[in-house]
């Protein structure tokens, strides 16, 4: 016969890290994030990029990204870089949603046990940056279409 006990909320009962600890953890969290990626067969130059993005975000909001909630994304992307590049946007945006992806597939657990927070994305549907950066399938030209573009340039050399 199975006993009754009490169940807890889990969100009440965590111990919170200290600032050191915490500091500590973000350095290593980052540091598996560029292990990850690279291991995932990313171009050191775009870890570099993503890494450079996640680091402005981190400058302007002054604590560990984990805690950002989507009215700090609001308040970033829509005051902070409203009148950036959308490809600036776009980027940070992306590396943003990367970063928050790693934290909830390995770290959520351990993010919660130190903070007491739930890691959640602040990148949602109603803020993501319009856009697309998407890798453009490039289709060489045909046989035809090369000889076309040597012939009329041809014809304009000799004129």
């Amino acid at each position: 016969m199975a006993a009754l006990a009490v169940v807890r909320d889990l969100r009440e009962h965590w111990a919170p890290a200290s600032a050191e600890e915490l500091e500590r953890f973000e350095t290593d969290v980052l540091s598996g994030f560029v292990l990850a990626r690279a291991s995932a067969g990313l171009a050191d130059g775009t870890i570099r990029g993503d890494v450079g993005h996640l680091d402005q975000i981190r400058t302007w909001y002054g604590r560990p990204l984990w805690d950002m909630e989507p009215a700090d994304a609001d308040v970033y992307f829509g005051k902070v870089l409203r009148h950036s590049p959308s490809g600036t946007r776009l980027g940070r945006s992306q590396a943003l949603s990367t970063y928050f992806m790693f934290l909830e597939l390995r770290h959520k657990v351990e993010i919660h046990r130190m903070t007491g927070r739930v890691v959640e994305c602040p990148i949602d549907e109603m803020n993501r940056p319009r856009g697309a950066k998407d890798a453009q399938l490039r289709i060489p030209p045909s046989e035809p279409e090369i000889g076309t573009l040597f012939t009329g340039w041809g014809g304009e050399l000799a004129t």
